[in-house]
């Protein structure tokens, strides 16, 4: 099986929407509503936001994003990753892995201090991944403020 990993840009909504699709297959999201092709367009052109996809046979299997946030302590930014998931038939075969490879060379490359994810503290098969890609786990509760939900 040949995996590639492409970095998406703004001509790529099309593959951002495969990459969407997987998203919601992976984690079991219900009546997941598609945000026009516009604002994927614009999101794709940000500068802060970032798109990795790995590719079979020019077939979306995976992928994650990604947010760039700006510090005050350092001049440096940290980037956030956001959401990762790769289609089940295609798990555990290193594809994970060549995602994470693939946004922390990007990222060391454009002088970012720090890459970060988080996982629910009862997903035990992203724990086991994201200590196995080689990052290092800190004990964090995370609170949310859900606004404007319907």
């Amino acid at each position: 099986m040949n995996i590639e990993i492409k970095k998406l840009g703004s001509q790529s909504v099309d593959e951002f929407k495969e990459l969407i699709r997987v998203f919601e297959n992976v984690f079991e999201m219900e009546s997941l509503q598609m945000p026009d092709e516009a604002y994927l367009r614009q999101l794709l052109k940000k500068q802060d936001f970032f798109v990795f996809a790995a590719f079979s046979d020019d077939m979306v299997v995976g992928g994650l994003t990604s947010y760039t946030l700006h510090q005050y302590y350092s001049k440096l930014p940290l980037v956030y990753i956001y959401d990762l998931a790769v289609k089940t038939k295609f798990q555990r075969q290193g594809i994970g892995k060549m995602l994470i490879l693939g946004i922390t060379n990007y990222c060391k490359n454009m002088d970012v201090e720090e890459v970060f994810v988080q996982a629910d503290e009862e997903d035990g098969h992203a724990i086991e991944f994201y200590h196995s890609t080689g990052a290092t786990a800190e004990k964090v509760i995370h609170f949310s403020y859900p606004l404007n939900v319907e």
